[in-house]
């Protein structure tokens, strides 16, 4: 089921009371515009026009604070209703300070109609420009922002910045035209379905030789646009299919229609992107009927019943369109469910033919043994024969075969993922540890220069290869500022490696993917003093700000 509401989540650097102060009064300014009469509001349900209604809450106590409005708008019985919320959420402590804002657009029609999709409500380019707003690293603004040549490097560190929520949308220059003219005539009205949904540059021509030589497998240029997804890999060539192009034809040719096509996929990763876990915490919205103030008992009595009535048919609604969404999701889940037990099943074909390759390498080098060659059987540049371990308690029993490896972690940890492993994890582990300890022993003795990821990427590791796309030397700037999660990645050495007994082991091995234990390896090369690379865990995924 394709999303069509709109939702926008982004963080402010200014504090929760400042934040809704600044909220509240653009949600004036809205309604206003709107010719609402947005005056008496409190807390429940204000009458703000004959179809329209606005309901407040808020809550402040240990576990901070959060203040949401939701408007109703039902302009006739078959119109359906329009339902838009904004919500000033204060940050948990890990949050670092940080105020989250939050807003709903969705339209809730009538029984047996399709929802009418929601476009980007004025609030959000006001709230945007006036809250400062954030997305990890990068600004979330209304206008696209020039990448320059010294820019460069800062924004393919946003792309990489694995705390990204939102897509970041780079359009690009033609040759020959001017900068400020092609942005304002076509990049602009490109980006005008997008505000709150992404993170939108433009990449001036002085900057686009050195940004596409940065992102080799992931360019864009000729007046095109591309859309990098968060979790972007740039030295995985596969990983470039996920990260859509538009090309400048297509933007042309019809402009409103490629605007329409460019927003569909930051809409829809919006719409399914986990909330921060402070949004996540906040209770559903029970709205409460202001009592009435005069009239007769029965008068009121009627009121109060006709305004409980009008709550019923609004959970009655909210709740078959909730239903539809869970049936729509479930879809989605098989579909997933189905291309992943495809793609595992093709996994274990292709590791049953890298065993067959194996074999025929095997007998080609006793053939050649036969036939006197030896220097050809034993070749560098033949693949190694590789005797993977049973399971991970295995794994932990024949470590003593790679002299170059220490492992300080706990095993304990280690020989749990037995009873959690799934698809190829223990090939992976395996795989990593021999391309270890055969860097550590080439580092040992000078054949290796640079650290892990550059040696993956070079010739000397074909004997034992690893993807340089499950390699990670650093974790981001966020984990390494934050003490609780850094103090889980301060692991194990000996201390003639370091007197504290233990390192900052932010090197990783990306061992799997795809469920909650996406299991990694941490490493440090100490390759240039004991000779050794030391393995501090071999586990379930660190925590780190997503999780």
């Amino acid at each position: 089921m394709e999303p069509r509401g709109y939702r926008m989540v982004v963080s402010t650097e200014f504090d929760y009371v400042t934040a809704c102060g600044i909220a509240e009064r653009h949600l004036l300014e809205w309604l206003r515009s709107k010719n609402y009469d947005p005056s008496g509001l409190d807390e429940g349900r204000t009458e703000i026009a004959p179809h329209a209604t606005l309901d407040r809450d808020s809550e402040s106590g240990r576990k901070g604070a959060y203040s949401r409005w939701r408007m109703r708008e039902t302009h006739s019985a078959d119109s359906g209703t329009w339902q838009s919320t904004l919500i000033v959420r204060s940050g948990l402590a890990e949050d670092e300070g940080r105020t989250w804002v939050q807003v709903d657009v969705e339209h809730q029609p009538p029984e047996g109609q399709f929802p009418t999709r929601a476009n980007t409500p004025n609030i959000v380019r006001s709230l945007l420009n006036a809250l400062e707003a954030r997305d990890a690293q990068a600004d979330v603004t209304t206008a696209p922002v020039f990448v320059e040549a010294d820019d460069v490097d800062d924004t393919i560190e946003e792309l990489c910045d694995s705390n990204r929520r939102m897509p970041v949308v780079m359009a690009t220059v033609p040759y020959g035209k001017d900068p400020d003219d092609w942005s304002r005539t076509v990049v602009e009205p490109l980006f005008r379905n997008l505000h709150g949904l992404a993170v939108l540059y433009v990449l001036t021509p002085e900057a686009q030789s050195k940004f596409n030589a940065a992102l080799e497998f992931h360019p864009v240029f000729g007046g095109g646009v591309r859309t990098y997804l968060p979790g972007l890999d740039p030295a995985w060539k596969p990983d470039a299919q996920r990260h859509p192009v538009m090309s400048r034809r297509t933007i042309e040719a019809a402009p409103r229609r490629a605007a329409s096509i460019l927003a569909a996929l930051p809409q829809r990763l919006s719409s399914r992107q986990p909330l921060p876990a402070a949004l996540l915490s906040i209770p559903r919205q029970r709205t409460r009927p202001r009592l009435a103030a005069d009239g007769t008992d029965v008068v009121r009595l009627r009121s109060d019943m006709a305004a409980v009535t009008a709550l019923l048919d609004e959970a009655e609604r909210a709740e078959s369109i909730r239903v539809d969404e869970i049936n729509g999701l479930y879809a989605e889940l098989a579909k997933a469910e189905q291309a992943s037990n495809e793609l595992r099943g093709e996994n274990e074909e292709l590791y049953d033919k890298v065993q067959e390759s194996q074999r025929l390498i095997r007998f080609l080098r006793e053939q050649l043994q036969a036939a006197g060659d030896f220097a050809a059987a034993h070749a560098s540049a033949a693949p190694a024969e590789i005797d993977y371990p049973k399971t991970f308690s295995d794994l932990l029993d024949r470590l003593d075969e790679l002299p170059s490896i220490s492992f300080t972690g706990n095993a304990k940890i280690t020989r749990a993922l037995d009873s959690q492993s799934v698809d190829n994890w223990l090939y992976v582990a395996w795989d990593g540890l021999l391309a270890l300890d055969h860097f550590a022993r080439s580092s040992a003795d000078g054949a290796a220069s640079g650290d892990f990821l550059a040696w993956c990427k070079s010739d000397a590791s074909s004997v034992f290869p690893f993807p340089t796309a499950k390699v990670a030397m650093r974790e981001s700037d966020t984990v390494a500022r934050k003490t609780k999660l850094r103090n889980e990645r301060m692991l194990p050495v000996p201390k003639d490696v370091d007197p504290a007994g233990q390192v900052f082991m932010q090197a990783h091995l990306k061992i799997g993917g795809g469920n909650t234990i996406a299991p990694r390896l941490h490493f440090y090369d100490d390759c240039l003093g004991s000779g050794k690379v030391y393995v501090g865990y071999l586990g379930p995924h660190l925590r780190n700000t997503l999780t």
